[in-house]
C-alpha cells in the first residue's frame, strides 16, 4: 500500500496549526505536533526539515485558506468595510490564525535587523495581491488616496486584528456599553472602515 504522503503532510500542518496557536513557535515542540497528527516525528523532519520550517509552512497554508475563504478582487475592495466584515467574520470561526500572527509578532518585532519571517516570499506574494486590488480601486475613485495602498491596505487589517490580538482591551473599552455583543462589534467595525476607506468626494456626499 503507497504511503499518502498528501495527507500525511496536511495531519501534520493541522496537528502543527494547533500546537503553534497555543504554544508560539519558541514554546512548540516537534514530538506533540507528531502525537497529535499520528504520525512519526521524523516525517515532520522530511517533508518541512526543521521546526521553524514547519512554523512558516503553517503561516503559509493558513494565510492560502483565508485568502481562498475572503477574497479581495480590485471590484470587492471598492468596499473595504464589506471585507473587513468577512475577514471578522473569518477570525471568530478560525482565531488560531490570529494567534499565529501576534506569536510571530512578540517574536520578531519591528527592528529593521529582525531575521525574515517565515515563508516571508510566499506570504508576501498574497500581501502584494491584495495591494493591487486596493489600488485599483483607488484609481476607479472608491477609496481614499491619502494613504498609498499598502498602508491603507495594512489599516483595514490592523482594525480587523485588533478585535482578536487585544480583546482584553476590547472588555475593558466595551464593559459599560448598552450593547456589547459581537453583532455590533462587526457592524462598528465596517462602518468605521468604510468612514476612513471612502474617497473623499464620496465623503462629501455621504
Amino acid at each position: 500500500m503507497a504511503w499518502d504522503t498528501a495527507r500525511t503532510k496536511q495531519l501534520l500542518l493541522d496537528a502543527a496549526v494547533e500546537e503553534f496557536a497555543e504554544h508560539g513557535p519558541e514554546g512548540a515542540r516537534v514530538a506533540r505536533v507528531a502525537t497529535r497528527a499520528g504520525v512519526n516525528k521524523e516525517r515532520i523532519y522530511q517533508y518541512f526539515g526543521n521546526k521553524d520550517q514547519l512554523f512558516g509552512a503553517v503561516l503559509a497554508s493558513e494565510l492560502a485558506r483565508l485568502a481562498a475563504a475572503v477574497p479581495l478582487s480590485a471590484e470587492q475592495a471598492e468596499d473595504l468595510g464589506d471585507y473587513a466584515g468577512r475577514v471578522y467574520d473569518y477570525h471568530r470561526t478560525h482565531p488560531h490564525f490570529a494567534r499565529l500572527l501576534t506569536w510571530e509578532g512578540l517574536q520578531h518585532g519591528t527592528g529593521e535587523g529582525d531575521a525574515p519571517l517565515a515563508a516571508e516570499a510566499e506570504r508576501a506574494a498574497h500581501y502584494a495581491e491584495k495591494i493591487q486590488a486596493v489600488a485599483a480601486a483607488q484609481d476607479a475613485g472608491a477609496l481614499t488616496r491619502d494613504a498609498d495602498p499598502a498602508r491603507l491596505m495594512y489599516a483595514v487589517i490592523a482594525l480587523v486584528n485588533a478585535w482578536f490580538m487585544l480583546p482584553q482591551v476590547a472588555r475593558l473599552l466595551l464593559s459599560s456599553t448598552p450593547n456589547p455583543h459581537p453583532a455590533s462589534d462587526r457592524d462598528a467595525l465596517v462602518l468605521l472602515v468604510r468612514r476612513l476607506t471612502m474617497a473623499i468626494e464620496e465623503r462629501r456626499n455621504s
